[in-house]
């Protein structure tokens, strides 16, 4: 695992929450603590108070949940030693659980109240980012005026196409001809 190509990724869309997430949980795993705390305090203000975010409209099969990522940052506060910190984020990750995953923070909660370490979540190994076809076809400029071109001038010799600025307009170029004006 990478950093740098989460980097990228996130240069493209600075907003990607999964994407702070996982460059979290590698930098956690290259024991860069300062950063990997930095990554999930900016995935969970990307999630914008939302409980979660489904990605599967993007073509990553995962939701990823607030309360993951209160707990990733509390399991970095611990290898910090900072256990103030570990347990005031559980407790507002307790907050923000949905119901059923009561169990895992509680036995977070013990082990942060004994001083053990958290294993950090991360997204399913094997999951990445699979846009549909049809979504990256979409992708590509496409021209839906086409070349601009004159269909119908009354001006007799106007054979110009296109768009430009005003021209200035010559004396008796512009007027119609008998024949046009019947």
């Amino acid at each position: 695992l990478s950093p740098q190509a989460f980097d990228r990724t996130l240069a493209k869309d600075n907003s990607l929450a999964v994407g702070f997430f996982q460059r979290g949980f590698v930098h956690l795993q290259l024991e860069m603590y300062g950063e990997a705390l930095s990554d999930y305090h900016m995935a969970f203000t990307h999630l914008r108070e939302n409980p979660f975010i489904d990605y599967k409209q993007l073509g990553l099969r995962h939701i990823l949940y607030a309360w993951e990522v209160l707990y990733n940052t509390a399991a970095v506060q611990c290898r910090l030693q900072q256990w103030q910190e570990a347990r005031a984020t559980l407790d507002k990750a307790v907050v923000w659980r949905p119901e059923g995953r009561r169990a895992i923070l509680d036995l977070a909660l013990e082990r942060v109240q004994d001083r053990l370490f958290l294993e950090p979540l991360q997204v399913p190994l094997g999951e990445f980012f699979r846009p549909r076809k049809k979504e990256v076809e979409q992708l590509d400029s496409k021209d839906f005026l086409g070349k601009p071109k004159v269909i119908s001038s009354i001006v007799p010799n106007d054979e110009y196409f296109g768009f430009e600025p005003l021209r200035f307009q010559k004396q008796g170029f512009y007027e119609p001809s008998a024949d046009t004006l019947r």
